[in-house]
């Protein structure tokens, strides 16, 4: 018996250029699995058609012959069919309001909905994900930004050769180019009024890992949040200084700051801790928000402390916000940016937002859809990530009760809808609807 998927052509942006499986994945279906692929057709997708044909599959308009759609970003409205299972990144579990309607609409039509965020192993870490590839796109962003703003104040590094990441060939081009202007950091050092140079890690999961990659093929060397204060007064200018917070770096007890941290007491009540952020800032070249975060939690940044602390030579000179949650961890980032226009500044006087790397403030990077500035590459670490769990989802019974839903355990917890209802895991939606 052989079965069908089918794959829905991205279209959010001009930028979306990413599948959920490649054609060399789609070939390895067909043979040890029996499984047919149709795909939409693209202008604008990083593999072509005429590679998926090659690869075996059907690359057509209508998917209706297939039950289960596989997608990367939201699915519009008009696209669900009744009854049909659907996986992609729904960005609806923390009751997202522009996705709403989407939810509705699935819901209506006793839609099946399994999404990628939320397949995890037992510990609850995520086994299909794009965020490596967002920590480095950021990563690279970051720097660029970095280097041209200090060039535009007149402040001349290795830096500013950086390119942003759409103007690189592939992720191997831009390593080679960061270990030559890595380097020079090491041959010729830093100018004395930029350093040290400290770039700070908010947060230590895939995305955060993948932002550290690229750095550390600069001339890295590694500090505690401890050791900020007296790095700030011994340092080399031949290195940049790296340095990761953990849980217990961004947050005390409003009550008892001295107690000592428990992650799963944090994690379970949010409620009783404050930020204890504030104290690193001043310390910070750079700053990458690399953590989850929603409105329960305090934040890293907000508008009220850059406010009060802002100065003409503050030294957080940029924040990559890889996270891009609006006004969330990071209360300066206004919106969210595009791989064309990546950058905007944050004046703190008076909270206004100009685009681009000039005018007095700090720069904000908040680019909502990074990896897709390195569209080959992430898509074929996610399809590789996705394999897996193909066959079990494609040959899963969806027309039995959800208790007897015959599924892997991290695919099982990732059923946010099962024929139209949310599943127990996911009813407190509801409050959103």
């Amino acid at each position: 018996m052989s079965y069908k998927i089918g794959i829905r052509r991205e279209d959010k942006n001009k930028w979306e250029r990413r599948v959920p499986v490649v054609p060399e994945h789609v070939a390895e279906l067909k043979e040890k699995f029996d499984i047919i692929t149709i795909i939409q057709p693209s202008h604008i997708r990083v593999f072509s058609d005429e590679e998926y044909r090659q690869a075996g599959a059907i690359v057509k308009e209508d998917l209706s012959d297939s039950n289960i759609v596989f997608a990367v970003k939201e699915i519009p409205i008009s696209f669900f069919q009744p009854g049909k299972t659907y996986v992609f990144f729904a960005h609806v579990i923390k009751g997202q309001k522009y996705n709403m309607p989407m939810l509705k609409k699935m819901m209506e039509l006793g839609c099946n909905l399994i999404d990628y965020e939320k397949i995890t192993d037992e510990k609850g870490r995520r086994l299909v994900f794009f965020g490596r590839y967002a920590g480095i796109a950021g990563m690279i962003d970051t720097l660029w930004a970095f280097g041209q703003r200090l060039k535009l104040k007149g402040i001349s590094t290795p830096l500013e050769n950086v390119k942003q990441t759409i103007h690189y060939e592939s992720l191997s081009d831009i390593k080679k180019h960061l270990t030559e202007i890595g380097e020079k950091i090491s041959d010729q050092g830093l100018p004395e009024s930029i350093s040290p140079l400290i770039v700070g890690f908010a947060g230590y999961g895939n995305v955060s890992r993948g932002a550290q990659e690229i750095l550390d093929i600069l001339p890295v060397e590694e500090i505690s949040p401890e050791e900020l204060s007296s790095t700030s007064s011994n340092y080399s200018t031949n290195v940049v200084y790296k340095v990761v917070f953990k849980e217990e770096d961004l947050v005390e007890k409003i009550n008892n700051p001295s107690e000592n941290f428990e992650l799963k007491d944090y994690y379970e009540h949010p409620e009783k801790y404050k930020s204890a952020f504030e104290q690193y800032i001043p310390h910070l070249s750079i700053l990458m928000n690399c953590i989850y975060w929603d409105a329960r939690y305090p934040r890293l940044i907000t508008r009220e402390f850059i406010k009060k602390k802002f100065y003409r030579d503050f030294k957080l000179q940029i924040i990559g916000d890889i996270s891009v949650d609006i006004e969330g961890a990071i209360e300066l980032t206004k919106k969210v940016t595009t791989p064309d226009n990546p950058v905007f500044v944050y004046n703190p006087k008076t909270e206004d937002i100009t685009d681009g790397y000039t005018g007095e403030g700090i720069v904000v990077m908040a680019v909502d859809n990074l990896p897709c500035e390195l569209p080959r590459e992430s898509s074929t670490s996610f399809s590789e990530t996705l394999m897996r769990f193909i066959p079990d989802i494609v040959k899963a019974d969806f027309s039995v009760d959800f208790e007897d839903l015959n599924l892997p355990s991290e695919i099982k917890k990732a059923v946010i809808l099962h024929h139209g209802k949310l599943t127990p895991d996911y009813e407190y939606i509801n409050k959103f609807l």
